[in-house]
């Protein structure tokens, strides 16, 4: 992975930014994107697509990319804001933002899949990037490392909905628990629409 990202390295390009989000597809809470920035000589044994590493590896990189990287950055998109723009701009607008954030600023910017963000930096997408590029692998694991937490902050709030394990994906426990106690102030009311189809619970979201 770090050699990936050295591919990119020339005399006007000596520091790279890998951006990666976490959270497209839950039926609750945000969707959060994180920027990341190494010096070229820093590698961490481990560093892979967050999805395929176990939650204590994770916590455990997370540790080492923010103790050893030279700026790293996350923004989080609040439910309110992805209802009212869709998931993939309240994507992008995660990742544009996580990018702005960053207290160095580099040469590049690797984004994670297909889709990109206006930026005055170069950004060069790469699909699967997260299994491909080091800085891209570690800003997945800053992303989904910061996102978990947030779900288990708000399963204190909300603890029906059992939000400290499922994180807001729509497993058949949480899809349950919304048909039965209804949506709260961090579900996104855009993805339940479906899951109200056929229930004449829809009434709940259009009654907010």
């Amino acid at each position: 992975m770090n050699d990936f990202d050295k591919s990119y390295l020339q005399n006007k390009i000596k520091l790279l930014a890998g951006v990666d989000e976490a959270g497209r597809g839950p039926l609750a809470g945000p969707v959060v994107a994180a920027a990341v920035v190494f010096d070229s000589n820093v590698h961490i044994e481990g560093v892979a697509d967050s999805k395929t590493l176990s939650e204590k590896k994770r916590e455990f990189l997370y540790q080492k990319i923010i103790s050893d990287c030279l700026s790293y950055s996350f923004s989080v998109i609040d439910p309110g804001i992805i209802d009212e723009i869709n998931i993939l701009n309240a994507s992008l607008l995660a990742m544009k933002e996580a990018v702005e954030k960053l207290s160095v600023n580099p040469d590049l910017i690797l984004v994670d899949g297909n889709k990109g963000f206006y930026s005055d930096i170069p950004v060069i997408l790469v699909v699967k990037g997260d299994a491909k590029s080091f800085s891209i692998g570690a800003a997945s694991i800053i992303a989904k490392v910061t996102r978990d937490k947030l779900m288990k902050d708000y399963s204190n709030y909300y603890p029906e909905y059992l939000l400290e394990k499922n994180k807001g994906y729509p497993t058949l426990q949480h899809r349950q628990a919304v048909l039965k106690f209804g949506p709260c102030p961090i579900h996104r009311k855009t993805f339940l629409k479906k899951l109200y189809a056929n229930s004449e619970q829809i009434e709940i979201l259009t009654d907010n």
